[in-house]
């Protein structure tokens, strides 16, 4: 995905990915799980787990907080979604077979996020870390500023 793009997942493609993914790794997909990653990947910005809770209820799914962290957890681990600490929200991940931290690009303008999956940049991370004898458990890389969109805006009045 280019750096300027926004997140733009097409909740059915994505998943029909994540059902054979987790067919492939021996996991369950369940009716839940697929409700939750189609909202996340329908938002067109981070969504927060109360927001996906107002969802599900308000498609006429009962439900308690807890059962949906319990599914972010599952779609966390299996590298379906992405947790944005700086926004306590989630975003579908742009390439969820191969296992990354990824480097996410952050919209102040208009809050929409683009991924990066730079094998470099995870790389330099790791060395620049085991140099100062720092061992890597996972990495996400959040970088505030404005996409190409929000760029070509014209500037608001002058104070």
């Amino acid at each position: 995905m280019p750096a300027e793009a926004p997140h733009d997942h097409s909740p059915s493609a994505a998943i029909a990915a994540a059902e054979q993914l987790c067919a492939t790794r021996g996991q369950n997909l369940t009716e839940l799980r697929r409700s939750v990653l189609r909202i996340i990947c329908a938002a067109e910005r981070p969504i927060g787990a109360y927001a996906i809770l107002d969802q599900l209820r308000s498609e006429g799914r009962s439900g308690a907080p807890p059962t949906v962290y319990r599914t972010l957890d599952f779609l966390l681990e299996q590298g379906l979604v992405h947790r944005l600490a700086s926004l306590n929200a989630f975003v579908a991940c742009c390439d969820p077979a191969e296992r990354h931290g990824g480097q996410f690009l952050i919209c102040e303008a208009c809050g929409r996020v683009g991924e990066l999956n730079s094998a470099r940049v995870e790389a330099t991370i790791v060395e620049e870390a085991a140099a100062v004898r720092f061992a890597v458990s996972a990495q996400t890389v959040e970088v505030l500023g404005r996409c190409a969109a929000c760029l070509r805006l014209p500037a608001g009045p002058s104070a």
